[in-house]
């Protein structure tokens, strides 16, 4: 079978399944905050296949966690594992394990009364919830996961987490037409990004930045059918304004949406090439597959791609 179908399996049956060479147990310890940072670390460098090795335990813990009354920091790492697994789930295209595990992790960090990994958990499940035509209540979450940071807005993270959600919403906003609430909330992001920026000195951390909202604008103004304002910002964007492969990867593979929607089907290739060396796991999911379909659509005899294509189609093995 597929490599990705034993990974779907993995997330459809959460902590009863054996992954690769890891077996899964039906319960364990609890959540450590390192094994999370390093599984988060995984998925931010587009290390796909390792993170799929490691969510079966972190899994195991996390049921274990939310079937337990425990502390409110126990509830919130469990929260961060089932975000982590949602998020992994869409990138694989299966909206609805990622609805599962994004709508398990909400309710576990509504338990802890964490609003930062609320907010976390809310914005995993706007994906899958935009992509079942639920765009109206995933508006709602993350409108009432903001109202959620009121009292910790002075600091760092909260202004960090603040400004992540108005650019999910403003994604979303803008997947579903809604041009006026999507551009006022990039601005409002790229307002909270000037704030944070002044207040850690710094533009070259994780998280929320000027590079960050702008990364995002390339995708919002391609939703909202404006490709030329899309490849504007796109080209006011360089790789190492970004922190992470994943990070890059998708400057590329939005910048080849907007290149491809603008009739250079040429320029989106050499786009996905670089997405690839970005991050080359990133370039094998469905939607990069997808894309890469509708690019050889427009230009089947472009130089390379039928060799690219090929290369990121997962390859068969015996059942």
């Amino acid at each position: 079978m597929e490599r990705r179908a034993v990974l779907t399996a993995a997330l459809a049956t959460g902590a009863t399944i054996t992954v690769g060479t890891q077996p899964a147990t039906a319960a364990g310890p609890l959540p450590r905050d390192r094994d999370i940072a390093a599984a988060r670390r995984a998925f931010t460098e587009g290390r796909y296949a390792q993170l799929h090795q490691a969510l079966p335990r972190l899994l195991a813990a996390a049921d274990h966690t939310t079937t337990q009354e425990l502390a409110p920091a126990a509830l919130a790492r469990a929260s961060q594992v089932l975000t982590l697994a949602a998020e992994l789930a869409t990138k694989l295209g299966h909206t609805r394990h990622a609805a599962r595990y994004a709508a398990r992790a909400t309710e576990a960090a509504r338990c802890s009364g964490h609003p930062l990994a609320l907010a976390l958990a809310v914005r995993a499940a706007a994906t899958p919830l935009r992509r079942t035509g639920r765009t109206d209540l995933a508006l709602h979450l993350l409108a009432e996961a903001h109202d959620h940071l009121t009292g910790h807005r002075g600091s760092a993270s909260a202004l960090d987490t603040a400004g992540m959600l108005a650019l999910t919403t403003a994604y979303t906003a803008a997947q579903s037409g809604r041009a006026r609430q999507a551009l006022e909330l990039a601005e409002r992001a790229e307002e909270t990004a000037a704030r944070l920026n002044r207040l850690t000195g710094h533009q070259d951390r994780p998280g929320l930045t000027h590079a960050h909202c702008t990364l995002y604008r390339i995708g919002i103004h391609h939703h909202l059918g404006d490709p030329d304002t899309a490849l504007a910002h796109a080209r006011h964007l360089t790789d190492t304004a970004l922190p992470s492969p994943e990070r890059r990867a998708r400057r590329a593979t939005d910048t080849a949406r907007a290149l491809l929607a603008a009739g250079d089907p040429a320029g989106a290739f050499t786009q996905l090439l670089a997405a690839e060396a970005a991050a080359p796991q990133e370039v094998r999911r469905p939607s990069l597959r997808d894309l890469t379909a509708a690019v050889r659509a427009q230009r089947p005899g472009l130089g390379g791609l039928a060799d690219f294509a090929e290369r990121i189609t997962p390859s068969r093995t015996p059942n």
